[in-house]
């Protein structure tokens, strides 16, 4: 049991809690609590986590003091004329170490709070599983042993007296044992969240030591972000873009690199860098991306977000604003191309019914600038036509969904995955896993994976279901693209982001991203 994740530790620990409240036998009573004290307690050196909390935590205090002062040089007046090989201008990379280091002061702290949190709850959990455990052992003392072929066959008045007092002393032990388990899966599940983002968000370190390429210049493309909006809910380059686009730089031979370095140098902005290596990491070979760059050159950072990003973070206001009498969120952010959205073709005449395919496109318009461009500026890439963009798209939604057999009522689970490992694949590395989510217990488990995926900058396509009192299914298809807190931000086909929580995720809330028709996760694409 050891091995056992903690979710599955709390799965187990319910059952037995179940066989507990429906033994009906003292033998059936003996091995329910035998059971309950066979799965494992609370794993982890609390003081060892809350030790390792304190190192962060004092980290970050010797890193503010530096931020302070890199804050000063920024604000002094630096010399345009010195550059990095990729044309970062002293200014953008001092200001870029000036929101590393606040970054790294902030990760350092938040990495201490986690820790110090895990170890109070891990503390707490593994006294309160302690005490439960050892008075559960008592009752199985008392019990004595266990009845014998005939004498199991027949409990008399007074035997199942003892049985069922023996029962309801156990019950709560064992309700106990199941409630420091929560705690501690809880508990993990959020130092793991919070952790792999952190981890995550250092997206320099991504980039492997590359010729050509400085610190410097690494420390300006993982700063960049679009305009308007929370800088840290809109970096350009995800950590797997820079390891990607890293990957692809070395495996360049000396004139190729040399000419991608070239490319950067003359790039009008750290914007237009930015999508240049997003490029690369999306697996485009350098003619592509020169040809690209004639497209984009020169343009200001509001013209390329709207270009080449669909989905733009406008606030950091994560919370629902109260949900409408169909059970969706109120607060809901538009995927917009101007007067165009990025939605499938939705009302009675649509024809088919495309939220997977329309899903699938939007994933590889956030991860390759290329095609989003093809969307949004037409053969050019000039065009900033709404009306062509919506045509364009909608084209492109009905293509995929013949490429994955879809028809009038959707695409099953197999075309789903031969089109994301079509459309998506190729320009993030990662092949997809279909699992199924059964119950919350799945879900929950899985939400550590879902949550890395999103955090590495790579989209998850998950399925939503429900079904309505005559027991007619209905399913959508959704995109996770982001995660903060406890928060994921959802993209929804139909043409907008909004956030759920992950009890909403877990425990069938996830209408607060459609509507009541469908409010159950019953699978995920993973990506690997």
């Amino acid at each position: 049991m050891a091995k056992e994740s903690t979710t599955q530790r709390y799965k187990a620990l319910g059952d037995r809690l179940k066989d507990t409240r429906e033994a009906d036998s003292k033998n059936d009573l003996i091995d329910a609590i035998k059971g309950a004290l066979a799965v494992h307690a609370p794993l982890g050196s609390p003081s060892a986590i809350e030790a390792a909390g304190t190192r962060f935590k004092n980290a970050a205090a010797n890193s503010d003091h530096l931020h302070q002062d890199v804050v000063k040089i920024a604000g002094s007046g630096l010399p345009d004329v010195w550059t990095g090989n990729t044309g970062a201008k002293a200014a953008e990379v001092v200001n870029a170490a000036g929101r590393a280091l606040d970054r790294q002061t902030t990760a350092l702290h938040n990495g201490g709070i986690a820790l110090h949190s895990l170890a109070d709850a891990l503390r707490a959990a593994q006294s309160q599983d302690s005490t439960a455990r050892s008075e559960l052992q008592q009752v199985l003392n008392q019990l004595g042993g266990r009845e014998g072929l005939l004498d199991e066959w027949f409990e008399d008045d007074d035997d199942e007296a003892k049985r069922k007092k023996a029962q309801q002393a156990a019950i709560p032990h064992v309700e106990s044992m199941l409630d420091a388990a929560k705690k501690a899966d809880e508990a993990t599940r959020a130092a793991a969240r919070d952790l792999n983002k952190l981890a995550s968000e250092a997206r320099a370190g991504k980039l492997p030591v590359i010729n050509g390429v400085t610190s410097a210049d690494k420390l300006v493309l993982a700063e960049t972000s679009g305009p308007d909006g929370p800088t840290e809910l809109n970096e350009l380059l995800t950590a797997n873009d820079m390891k990607r686009s890293g990957e692809y730089l070395n495996k360049m031979n000396d004139k190729d690199r040399a000419d991608f370095e070239k490319l950067l140098a003359a790039s009008g902005s750290p914007q237009e860098r930015a999508y240049l290596m997003k490029a690369l990491a999306a697996g485009h070979n350098l003619d592509e991306i020169r040809t690209f760059q004639n497209k984009i050159h020169g343009k200001n950072p509001e013209w390329l977000r709207t270009h080449l990003t669909p989905v733009h973070t406008e606030s950091e206001d994560k919370s629902s604003g109260g949900v409408n009498d169909d059970g969706s969120n109120r607060n809901t952010d538009v995927v917009n191309f101007g007067t165009g959205v990025w939605r499938q073709k939705l009302g009675e005449n649509a024809g088919e019914n495309t939220c997977v395919a329309s899903s699938t496109i939007t994933a590889r318009a956030m991860v390759d600038p290329l095609y989003a461009l093809d969307l949004t500026g037409g053969p050019s890439g000039q065009e900033n036509d709404p009306e062509a963009f919506q045509k364009r798209l909608l084209d492109e939604q009905h293509r995929v969904h013949t490429e994955g057999h879809g028809n009038e009522k959707g695409m099953e689970a197999d075309g789903k995955g031969q089109v994301l490992e079509k459309e998506v694949s190729p320009h993030t590395g990662a092949d997809f896993d279909y699992k199924k989510l059964p119950d919350d217990n799945a879900r929950r488990e899985i939400l550590p994976d879902i949550e890395k995926a999103v955090a590495d900058g790579k989209p998850v396509p998950i399925g939503i279901e429900g079904h309505d009192k005559d027991g007619k299914r209905e399913g959508h298809a959704l995109l996770i693209v982001g995660q903060e807190g406890n928060m994921l931000q959802i993209y929804n086909p139909w043409g907008f982001t909004t956030w759920v929580s992950e009890d909403d995720f877990i425990n069938g809330h996830m209408d607060r991203a459609a509507d009541h028709r469908v409010p159950t996760a019953y699978a995920v694409h993973l990506p690997r």
